[in-house]
């Protein structure tokens, strides 16, 4: 065989490797060598062979025999890789590698990524709220005003969007104050508001309700404005 029909063999022959496995596996605590090795247990699997020997692994890679056994071992030890046993149609048990070790420490990595970045986005989110409130009711909050915001986020559970939504309600109606902000949250929230558009719909059918009789036929004014405090 020829040189380049070799090559052109070896292109052929890939192997699919998860590239999560090739993201994560620093940040688990596995070192190259060690990922080299599971990843020649994923390959004898993909193949068909499921319980590699220590030999037949080590024939693969740049190590003896007993370094391989020693690195199989500690990965176990330390939860990466495990040995199962199962029986197979005829009643013969056999044993095999499962990476589902690996796979479990990638995935509390990932998921542990994915919570950080929320946490982060939420903090960012809140010192925005505080900041936008400041900027309109221009001055610093009082302690009793944040902690009132505080319990809107982490126990009331209201959108940030629709605290904002809430305040540019308030300052279109001349009344900034955290008591009649909270009214119109607790009024959104009884009626199943969840979103800035279903916020805003909610309160134009309102001050088109509100308004007189003679003022529905007049020009809007244009920034309707209604009283969430005197609301039934």
């Amino acid at each position: 065989m020829k040189q380049q029909e070799i090559v052109n063999l070896l292109k052929q022959e890939a192997l699919a490797v998860p590239k999560f496995m090739l993201d994560y596996y620093k940040t688990i605590g596995l070192k190259d060598e060690e990922m080299m090795l599971l990843l020649h247990v994923y390959r004898f699997q993909d193949e068909g062979r499921n319980f590699p020997t220590p030999e037949e692994i080590s024939s693969c890679m740049a190590v003896s025999v007993e370094t391989c056994m020693h690195q199989l071992r500690r990965l176990m030890q330390r939860g990466y890789l495990s040995i199962e046993e199962k029986q197979d149609e005829r009643g013969v048990r056999y044993e095999y590698y499962t990476l589902d070790g690996l796979y479990e420490q990638i995935a509390a990595a990932m998921t542990f990524e994915t919570n950080t970045a929320e946490d982060e986005a939420a903090a960012a989110g809140e010192r925005e709220l505080y900041e936008m409130f400041e900027k309109e009711f221009s001055r610093p909050l009082s302690p009793m005003e944040c902690e009132t915001i505080s319990m809107w986020i982490d126990q009331d559970r209201y959108d940030f969007q629709l605290i904002q939504e809430a305040l540019k309600e308030a300052v279109i109606s001349g009344k900034l104050n955290l008591r009649y902000i909270d009214k119109i949250l607790f009024e959104w929230q009884k009626n199943n508001i969840q979103t800035v558009a279903q916020a805003r719909a909610h309160s134009s059918k309102f001050r088109t309700r509100k308004r007189p009789e003679s003022e529905k036929t007049a020009a809007a004014p244009k920034y309707p404005t209604y009283n969430w405090l005197e609301q039934d």
